[in-house]
Formats: C-alpha cells, sequence, structure tokens
C-alpha cells in the first residue's frame, strides 16, 4: 500500500507539472491555477511516503519534509481554490483583486511564492533521508538537495517587489524553467518507489 501511495503521489505531481508547463504556455490561467491544487496533494503523498520509508536516524529531517509540505499544501490550496472560485466568479472590486488576483502579482501571489518555498524545504529534508543507493536514486538525492536552494528566493523576491512590474512572460519562462528542473524529480521518485517491495 505504502509503495502505491508513494507511486500515486509521483505520477500525480508529475503529470500536474507537465499540465502547468502546457497551461502556462497557453495562457490558459484557470487550468494552471487548477491542476497546482493536484500538484500540491501528490506532493503530500510523494513526501510522507518518503518520509514512511526513511531509516530511524532520519525521523527528524522526514518529519520536518512532512511538516514544510503540509504547509505549502495549505498555502497552495487557499491561493488556487481562490484563484479558481472568489476572483473567477465574484466580480471583485479593485481592491480586492489587487489582493486577491494572482495575476496582479499582488498578497496572493506573494502568499504562492512563500508555499513553494515550504515546499523546497521539505525536499531538502527529505532529500537528506534517501540513501542515494544506484544512480537514480542518487540523482533523486541531489535533485531533491539542490531544490532547497529555491526557498531563498521564493522568500525574498515578494519583499524586493520584483515581480510587481507584472510581466507575464518573466514569470513564465522562470516558471517553465522550474517545471523543467521538477519533472525528473517526479519521475525519479516515481521509480524509486517503483523499485520498493
Amino acid at each position: 500500500m505504502n509503495r502505491k501511495i508513494g507511486m500515486a503521489g509521483s505520477l500525480i505531481c508529475g503529470i500536474s507539472v507537465v499540465l502547468f508547463a502546457v497551461f502556462m504556455l497557453a495562457a490558459f490561467n484557470f487550468g494552471s491555477y487548477f491542476v497546482c491544487m493536484f500538484l500540491a496533494i501528490g506532493f503530500v503523498l510523494m513526501i510522507g511516503t518518503f518520509a514512511h520509508e526513511c531509516e530511524p536516524d532520519r525521523k527528524a529531517a522526514a518529519n520536518a519534509a512532512a511538516v514544510f509540505a503540509g504547509v505549502y499544501c495549505v498555502i497552495i490550496l487557499l491561493v488556487y481554490f481562490a484563484q479558481t472560485t472568489s476572483v473567477r466568479l465574484d466580480g471583485l472590486n479593485e481592491q480586492a483583486t489587487r489582493i486577491m488576483d494572482y495575476s496582479k502579482s499582488g498578497l496572493y501571489f506573494n502568499y504562492d511564492l512563500l508555499g513553494y518555498g515550504m515546499m523546497a524545504l521539505s525536499t531538502f529534508w527529505i532529500g537528506l533521508t534517501i540513501p542515494g543507493n544506484g544512480n537514480a536514486d542518487k540523482w533523486l538525492k541531489r535533485l531533491l538537495l539542490l531544490h532547497g536552494i529555491f526557498f531563498l528566493p521564493c522568500l525574498v523576491v515578494p519583499m524586493l517587489g520584483i515581480f510587481s512590474s507584472g510581466d507575464y512572460w518573466a514569470g513564465v519562462i522562470a516558471l517553465e524553467f522550474w517545471c523543467a528542473y521538477f519533472t525528473p524529480v517526479c519521475v525519479l521518485s516515481y521509480l524509486h518507489f517503483m523499485k520498493r517491495s
């Protein structure tokens, strides 16, 4: 059962990341927002399975990863549920739109970056739990640990107001780079769990 949960979580993450990349290029915002909710759910399943299977002397790192994954999931679900419901349907006034509409680079955009910062912390801590036996797991471990670097930009960029200009395509390029980075993490995670008995 645990193996299947890990495989399912990795698969959900991988499909969500690929769809997110396609929807971003197509400027289909609703689709981008919608799949990110599934990415968050799949990520929790994936990290939870990694945390379950780790060695006892690495449980503190695994627990930290699981908590950061949960924080990421909550923030992302709140941000994108708001985008697909209240922002899209309710005809918000100008001030509320500036705060809630992700495309305006306001408060909810900043929350989104904070959420992905929590995801980066989660991948770093879970990367510490993977023993790295075999080439695939060594690459997985490296990618997870390096992904932790994204925490600092996700934390600092909103404070600097870099995206306040709202340049859509600059954001798309950054997110496409992230998708190209994270897709192999999902694939290698799926292969990792598939090999487990």
